[in-house]
């Protein structure tokens, strides 16, 4: 599933230049589809990235992120079923926002449904002018299953996100950006190079700090303000007494770019 190649069965495709990989969902004549196969390869590599791996762009092949749920591989659970399928989607994009390494997506096309959805678990997102986000499940007779009432809600509110699943609205990439569904709106075939230059920007830090930066803001999100505070100051703590600290102090007195991958 590395360098290009794929396993058996799988949806998607590797591409890994140093330490940047880049998961392209490649389903092209789908329009990258949602269906297992594609939540199972997510999960086979968060779950066991590519050894030396600091960074990760996820975008899709032929013109589209990700079109959300493929209804024509639907099936009929029962209520109990579709519990366990919609939390194991839970659990892969719980790998995606904290496992630690940074993800970047490149958004164009169809961002919709489950692909806005994975989209939202990710930490830096660059849409381009074909872009187009949207949670049509109101109008599909379904409710959203991948995250997105936590996800996309706290990103635009649950009241915006009312009115964008009740009438099936979609947003383009400049609309995105200003409700902060995309950090960045870049002209057309300009998202993948801003990839790629984020990407090499955030993989130089130190990886400790990264993986507070990860981790510790989304759930100091969640707590209360004094609780929030304490663990700010246990993770600032942490932090400070690492040897990326260390080294970021060293080239500060020397004078240098600070080298935290030696």
């Amino acid at each position: 599933m590395h360098d290009g190649a794929t396993r058996p069965g799988a949806v998607t495709r590797v591409e890994i230049d140093g330490d940047i990989a880049t998961l392209i969902f490649d389903r092209p004549e789908k329009r990258n589809a949602m269906n297992d196969a594609l939540i199972d390869d997510l999960d086979q590599f968060f779950s066991h990235p590519p050894e030396g791996v600091s960074a990760v762009i996820l975008r899709g092949e032929g013109g589209h992120f990700c079109s959300g749920l493929d209804l024509a591989e639907h099936e009929h659970r029962a209520p109990v079923e579709g519990v366990y399928h919609s939390r194991n989607w839970h659990r892969v994009s719980e790998l995606i926002e904290f496992g630690g390494l940074p993800v970047i997506s490149v958004l164009t096309g169809a961002v919709i449904g489950g692909g806005l959805e994975i989209a939202a678990a990710t930490h830096v997102r660059i849409a381009e002018p074909s872009a187009r986000f949207q949670l049509p499940e109101g109008r599909r007779g379904i409710f959203v299953g991948g995250g997105a009432t936590v996800r996309v809600g706290r990103i635009i509110g649950p009241d915006r996100m009312r009115e964008m699943m009740l009438t099936g609205r979609n947003y383009g990439a400049d609309d995105a950006l200003s409700l902060g569904l995309a950090h960045y709106s870049v002209a057309e075939g300009e998202g993948l190079p801003m990839a790629h230059d984020l990407a090499r920007k955030i993989a130089d830090n130190a990886p400790f700090s990264n993986y507070l930066m990860i981790n510790a803001l989304a759930r100091i999100g969640d707590m209360s303000r004094s609780d929030g505070l304490f663990t700010e100051s246990l993770a600032a703590a942490m932090c400070q007494t690492s040897e990326g600290a260390r080294e970021g102090l060293r080239a500060f007195l020397e004078k240098r770019e600070p080298n935290f991958r030696k």
